[in-house]
């Protein structure tokens, strides 16, 4: 088996395919898909989004220094693929997916209803890359749907049937291969 070499590129793989909502404060709210997002930090919580300044979205973010990251499930992958081939400029996101808002415990843009987490983030620091902007942010609040949590009082996020995004392509998450720290515990069982 022998590599090829191709030109410089990101292909980390897979990734999340998360809808981003934002707003202008007034009520003017879109979505945004994005997969060039990620932790930053456990403690404190932070996270990122990189988006590039032609999208409809970027400048609502730069003026309310607000976001949510709403994971997505594969019966969202419809709505998350429209959210990120549609412009906020031309649709209302929201009417055209049948998605529907629900009100943030701390900032002023909505979660997506139909999203098992909301991860509400404050602009904490802007950093120009070449095509894009990253907006690094602090986790505020974690808003978790209570229909994943299980009769130990477990969230079970997987049973939410995650999705990600990998080389143009959506994939569900569903097949479990192990466990973190299962490769060295002592039976090697998953």
């Amino acid at each position: 088996m022998a590599k090829i070499s191709w030109k410089p590129g990101n292909m980390i793989y897979p990734l999340p395919a998360v809808m981003v909502t934002v707003g202008d404060g007034k009520g003017n709210d879109n979505i945004i898909t994005v997969a060039w997002t990620g932790t930053v930090c456990t403690n404190p919580p932070m996270a990122y989004i990189s988006v590039r300044p032609e999208r409809y979205s970027y400048n609502l973010i730069k003026e309310t220094k607000e976001f949510v990251i709403n994971l997505t499930t594969k019966d969202l992958c419809f709505a998350t693929d429209y959210c990120g081939v549609k412009s906020g400029r031309d649709v209302d996101k929201f009417k055209e997916t049948g998605l529907h808002k629900e009100k943030a415990k701390e900032v002023s843009v909505p979660l997506i209803a139909e999203c098992p987490v909301n991860i509400e983030c404050r602009v904490r620091e802007e950093r120009e890359y070449g095509s894009h902007t990253m907006f690094i942010a602090d986790v505020v609040n974690v808003n978790v749907d209570d229909k994943y949590m299980d009769e130990t009082n477990k969230f079970n996020l997987q049973a939410s049937g995650l999705m990600a995004y990998s080389h143009g392509e959506y994939y569900d998450l569903n097949n479990k291969l192990g466990s973190f720290g299962y490769s060295v515990k002592k039976n090697g069982k998953k």
